[in-house]
């Protein structure tokens, strides 16, 4: 049965998959080598050294490109690796990016302190509004790359309004897909070029590996994917292709509870007195929600808040968390907190990120399998260890 036909549970366990010609093993083999033996010279078996391509990497670019849609992707040592060879495949000096304000802060750094010193400039904008992505473009300008939801906010943008865009001015559009997979948001159904993964996070789910991905289905795109990553020495490794590989087999399922759980966490944390705002595009509240149910499968497992009580109270609840893991990653079994302004988006400093809303108070988390219940009890005695009821009553006083 082809791809189409089969539910993407299916896919996620036999999508791209062949069993090893050697023993049929129900696990595809881990080749840990670095090179291959040519039969003769220039006669091989279509591997010669692993920084260009690998067997096992190959399974797991085959079963991510069944996930996408997509013929086999190609995957990097790293998400930032994905990243950055994707912008230095489609640009060079003169040219212009547009991104997403609220984009990983990694991916912002790439452009300050890397791509901008070699003529390549960027602006980021608020592309929740796609009249800002089109008022942005410029004759230099060469793709437009959206992150939705935006890390930390979860600040969603209409992927085929922007699409429409980008087509009409015969530019690419590159989605990175990270927070929600293909299994809950098909970026590439919806008009974008190209998908980008850090597999780092769901897709292996299990936090054992990092690792990024490319989808397309622009075949001339591929190649100079895997040329410049052969050339800058960014292959994914065989031992973490392998690992992802298993990790993929849950993926469906591992994301259902994480949105389950995510959505009944985020009803309690609207409803406690001590938080000021809660980010989640599943809520009734949430401004963007008819366009989460438009584009977005489930709600996904992101979830961002701040507390009444400030900064400080903020540091202490987060150093008072027993169940839940201080952690900067996300899309693994456990669940993990993070505090935005100190970690993942710490070099951007604090202007800037006040005027995306990374304010020093938000909170990032990313809920894991855990009972929510357990959860919730964890935060529940972390905001009573921090102080965070008795400061959220006196802000209330203070604000009436």
């Amino acid at each position: 049965m082809s791809a189409p036909d089969l539910d993407i549970s299916t896919v996620a366990i036999h999508g791209g998959r062949s069993l090893d010609s050697h023993a049929s093993s129900i696990l595809f083999p881990l080749y840990q080598t670095s090179t291959f033996v040519h039969d003769a010279v220039g006669v091989d078996k279509g591997f010669s050294y692993s920084r260009v391509s690998n067997p096992t990497v190959d399974a797991l670019e085959k079963a991510i490109g069944a996930l996408e849609g997509t013929p086999p992707a190609v995957c990097f040592r790293t998400g930032m690796a994905a990243v950055t060879t994707l912008f230095l495949s489609v640009l060079k000096a003169g040219d212009h990016a547009v991104l997403t304000d609220v984009v990983y802060g990694g991916t912002m750094r790439l452009f300050r302190e890397v791509l901008d010193h070699l003529g390549i400039t960027a602006s980021f904008v608020d592309t929740s509004d796609p009249a800002n992505v089109e008022a942005a473009i410029k004759p230099t300008t060469r793709i437009v790359f959206l992150e939705t939801p935006g890390n930390p906010t979860l600040k969603l943008t209409d992927i085929a309004a922007v699409a429409e865009i980008t087509r009409r001015h015969s530019i690419l559009l590159g989605v990175d897909n990270t927070f929600l997979t293909p299994v809950l948001q098909n970026v590439l159904q919806l008009g974008a070029d190209i998908s980008l993964l850090s597999t780092t996070k769901y897709i292996d789910g299990h936090n054992a590996t990092v690792g990024g991905s490319l989808a397309t289905q622009d075949e001339t795109l591929l190649e100079r994917f895997r040329l410049i990553r052969k050339t800058i020495g960014t292959t994914q490794a065989p031992f973490e292709a392998w690992l992802t590989l298993q990790g993929m087999k849950t993926l469906p399922a591992r994301l259902k509870l994480h949105c389950e759980n995510a959505e009944a966490i985020a009803q309690w944390l609207e409803n406690n007195p001590a938080v000021a705002r809660v980010y989640f595009p599943g809520l009734a509240s949430c401004p963007q929600k008819a366009l989460a149910e438009k584009q977005q499968d489930a709600a996904g497992g992101m979830i961002a808040f701040e507390l009444k009580a400030g900064y400080d109270a903020t540091i202490r609840m987060l150093n008072s968390v027993q169940l839940c893991s201080r952690a900067e990653s996300l899309g693994g079994l456990e669940t993990l907190i993070t505090h935005p302004a100190s970690t993942t988006h710490a070099d951007l400093g604090p202007e800037l990120r006040h005027t995306l809303g990374i304010t020093d108070g938000l909170v990032r988390l990313s809920i894991g399998l855990e009972a929510p219940q357990d959860i919730i009890r964890d935060l529940e005695q972390a905001f009573a260890a921090a102080g965070c009821d008795a400061e959220a009553k006196e802000v209330d006083h203070e604000a009436r």
